[in-house]
């Protein structure tokens, strides 16, 4: 689509105020109060409840017709705050299966340890239970296709929590994308730079943390017996044995954002470098990581490389940048706004003409606008902004309701098991690509990992 064709027929349409009001009515909450009957209560268990969980059943409260019935987590501290927060009726416990067999529990918000995400799931689903999973959504391939499985055989709600997903922004510039304003995606490229220690995961360690307060054993699972490391248990993003490093906490929130508002299902060839940079604490995962991502040809889009940067050493305070380049402008979204920048892409060759004579010159001027004729002024504005409405909820209060309608009306979740799966297996591959020195081949369509 030529420059001014876009500035006609599509962006008085896709920014115009009107388009903001009419899902600012959405977003106040108008179609919440309309689907649900006065007794039509969902009845939360929170499995996890440190400042993810915590931060998860905050915002699914503020949906009306949610409450929070049970907790649990293997820090006795964190049951004792949890009933802080939400009153001592509230049932706690270390052992989440007493929370999947309660008849009052109808979804399980999972906001444990990466190493834990699949086995709760898959227990939950079981047991009859919709499931909240925070990302990744696994931490092995394998087991994503056996999520994908209990999803599919018990036929309950499932959604990933990379919230992104559901941002007005993201759904905005999916539009934008769809309707061809920035032609054909050449290029894109994120990054998340971050300049504090909670940022770098040295989460803070309460002063009664020990064999007695912390259930060791429970939270190890499958991994290797070591003794007691409050370090390892509370700052577990830090170490292979129970996170996913840069890439699963940081890469897969980008990687979903982008497969969203593009409809890609993913990348076929993933390359990562970095190292430990600063945070020479123990940790074995990088504090400076970036991915190179070839993504494919489809139905959906041209084929594009992708590069992502998480950068824990910022010298220069947190930083933050998702952008799509095409061959008509770019699109760059940040936390609360969306900049579109139509900069379309020159069709001749250039005219380099200061060494050749000047009859020469004059030839090849003629000979080129004869050839590639002007293109027609496009309209102004060249550049512009859409922003999140002054009464918006944000995303991840979006992406609680998303999941919420569905349980209630059957609609469709934003990110469900497949979608998980195509937005954290790439990371994975990431971090076999950094710790084993090789390109990592993965097949989007199969969703495995093929050499």
């Amino acid at each position: 689509m030529g420059a001014a064709g876009v500035a006609s027929a599509v962006l008085p349409s896709a920014l115009a105020p009107s388009t903001a009001k009419a899902e600012v009515r959405y977003l106040e909450g108008v179609e919440v109060k309309s689907v649900r009957s006065a007794n039509d209560k969902i009845r939360i268990g929170l499995i996890g409840t440190g400042g993810m969980g915590i931060g998860d059943v905050q915002t699914a409260l503020g949906v009306p017709g949610v409450e929070i019935v049970a907790a649990a987590d293997l820090y006795t501290g964190r049951l004792e705050r949890a009933k802080e927060l939400w009153g001592n009726q509230l049932f706690t416990t270390r052992d989440y299966r007493e929370i999947l067999n309660r008849s009052d529990v109808d979804v399980i918000i999972n906001a444990t340890v990466d190493h834990w995400h699949a086995q709760i799931s898959i227990d939950a689903l079981k047991a009859g239970k919709h499931v909240y999973c925070e990302k990744p959504m696994v931490k092995f391939v394998e087991e994503g296709h056996e999520v994908i499985k209990a999803q599919n055989q018990y036929k309950k709600v499932f959604q990933v929590g990379s919230q992104y997903v559901s941002s007005i922004i993201h759904k905005k510039a999916g539009e934008l994308i769809r309707q061809g304003v920035i032609g054909e995606i050449n290029f894109a490229e994120a990054q998340i730079d971050r300049h504090d220690a909670l940022g770098a995961w040295q989460y803070t360690i309460p002063l009664d943390a020990g064999p007695d307060t912390v259930d060791w054993d429970t939270y190890l699972g499958k991994v290797k017996k070591p003794p007691f490391d409050a370090k390892q248990f509370f700052r577990w993003r830090n170490y292979q044995d129970f996170g996913t490093g840069a890439a699963g906490d940081l890469y897969v929130h980008l990687l979903s954002m982008l497969h969203f508002v593009t409809g890609s299902k993913g990348p076929t060839r993933v390359m990562s470098t970095g190292g430990i940079r600063y945070w020479k604490d123990g940790r074995d995962v990088p504090d400076v990581n970036i991915g190179m991502f070839d993504y494919p040809q489809s139905k959906e889009h041209s084929a594009f490389n992708l590069t992502l940067r998480t950068n824990l050493v910022s010298g220069g305070g947190d930083n933050y940048l998702f952008r799509i380049v095409g061959s008509e402008g770019d699109i760059s979204i940040g936390w609360d706004n969306l900049v579109l920048r139509r900069t379309p892409f020159p069709e001749a060759p250039g005219l380099s003409l200061g060494s050749f004579p000047t009859a020469m010159q004059e030839k090849l001027k003629e000979a080129h606008a004869k050839q590639y004729p002007a293109r027609p002024a496009m309209e102004e504005p060249k550049e512009l902004i859409y922003r999140t409405p002054k009464d918006y909820k944000g995303d991840r209060f979006e992406h609680f309701y998303n999941f919420f309608d569905s349980i209630r009306n059957g609609k469709p979740v934003v990110e469900d098991a497949v979608f998980g799966l195509r937005a954290c297996g790439p990371t994975l591959a990431c971090n076999i690509s950094y710790y084993e020195n090789r390109i990592v081949e993965w097949d989007p369509e199969k969703m495995i990992i093929k050499k």
